[in-house]
């Protein structure tokens, strides 16, 4: 047994670590260069609305090609998805380098870069949840979730705050160079990555056939969806507060600094997640540790709602980083389990295109409530959307419950 688990050991860090290597590559190329597009925009007097109107372009054209791109996964190797990802990422930052050489540099070419990154990043992720469960075991997938989520933090931050010292220093040529050099690591990375492929093209299916089940899918078990959906508002709420807090701080004059601070204090919290996510996924079922984390969450909130300093506000965002961690990384395992191989794609997108269209609704509320100079009751209502998904959560998991009991009764 001793020879086994050596073994198993072996072979679990063989395809660990240049598969974590890509995805720090990734993580760090495009978080950087994403960075750099809207400053070199914004350097030019005037441009706040079309960055506005550019960012706004990136999140439908991204709603409206989830369906065929999560199609896309269930159809085709994953690895190779993860490659081509990296590979047109490289080429669109090597693209706007030789722009800017040849002094042929616009606000439109650089638009169309972040519109790549954009919905190329999107594909990437619902492309690593589904290549998470096709290439680890079962027994697995908790010690390679917290090297996910210790390589996405640790890139966020370092990304961060290297961002900030290098966009008064670096020009777009300079990220443009360091994205391409970085995405082609991701790239070579991912390619070194022993890939155990159990998902195959069906002959019988085609892409629009297997296009239109993506509702069948969602309908065949509205209970276990449902209750994946109301867990994943925890993203649109923390895109949310990425946008209310610093207009929060500006209308109170509080330093940009402690809006800084935001990030770090999110990225830590959910760093310590990362650290602890194995020992955390055993001491309850996925379920209530989702149930569990949304309703601290939504604690947080109330919190963040009722504090007049700012350094209250980041020991709250340091609390919500950490639980967020806990209920995605705890959907993500369970789904791993519970979703089939064959429609993981699917559900992936399913699940981003109600988490995107919920972003953009809680956009328009950021711009109301800034509009009519109510803009701390944000906070209040992003605590009472995740009271009630909790609430809902609760009674979704009564009937998931009685489900399983039926089953167990009934073979």
């Amino acid at each position: 047994m001793p020879v086994a688990n050596k073994a198993r050991e072996i072979a679990m860090k063989s395809k660990t670590r240049p598969y974590i290597s890509g995805l720090f590559f990734d993580g760090l190329s495009s978080g950087l260069f994403m960075m750099a597009l809207p400053w070199v925009m914004l350097a030019t007097p005037g441009m706040g609305t079309f960055v506005a109107l550019v960012a706004m372009v990136c999140t439908a054209s991204s709603f409206f090609v989830t369906p065929l791109f999560s199609t896309l996964i269930d159809r085709h190797s994953r690895k190779s998805i993860l490659v081509a990802v990296q590979v047109i990422q490289s080429s669109t930052a090597a693209g706007v380098l030789v722009l800017y050489t040849i002094n042929a540099e616009s606000h439109w070419w650089l638009a169309g870069a972040q519109l790549v990154f954009w919905v190329t990043n999107d594909l990437a992720w619902s492309a690593n949840s589904a290549f998470t469960q096709e290439n680890y075991d079962r027994h697995e997938y908790g010690t390679i979730s917290g090297y996910q989520e210790i390589v996405m933090q640790t890139t966020t931050l370092g990304a961060g705050a290297l961002g900030v010292l290098l966009l008064t220093h670096w020009g777009m040529m300079q990220f443009a160079l360091f994205a391409a050099i970085a995405s082609g690591l991701g790239a070579l990375c991912y390619l070194c990555t022993p890939y155990r492929r159990r998902v195959r093209e069906s002959e019988a299916s085609t892409f629009a056939s297997q296009l239109v089940q993506s509702k069948a899918i969602f309908s065949a078990r509205p209970h276990f969806y449902g209750f994946l959906l109301l867990s994943s508002l925890s993203y649109p709420v923390l895109t949310f507060l990425g946008k209310l807090v610093p207009v929060w701080f500006s209308e109170q004059g509080i330093s940009g600094d402690w809006f800084a601070g935001f990030y770090i204090a999110f990225g830590v919290g959910s760093l310590l997640t990362g650290l602890f996510i194995a020992r955390l996924l055993r001491l309850a079922s996925f379920r209530h540790l989702m149930q569990f984390s949304m309703a601290v969450i939504a604690l947080m909130l109330v919190g963040m709602s009722v504090s007049v300093r700012p350094e209250y506000l980041l020991l709250f965002v340091f609390g919500f980083g950490f639980f967020n961690a806990l209920n995605r990384i705890s959907g993500t395992n369970w789904m791993h389990r519970k979703v089939d191989m064959s429609e993981r794609g699917r559900v992936n997108g399913g699940i981003a295109m109600f988490a995107i269209l919920v972003q953009n609704l809680s956009y328009l509320l950021i711009a109301v409530l800034s509009h009519y100079g109510l803009t701390q009751y944000g906070f209040w209502v992003a605590a009472f959307v995740v009271l009630t998904a909790v609430a809902m959560m609760y009674l979704l998991n009564r009937r998931l419950q009685s489900e399983m009991t039926l089953v167990v009764q009934n073979p």
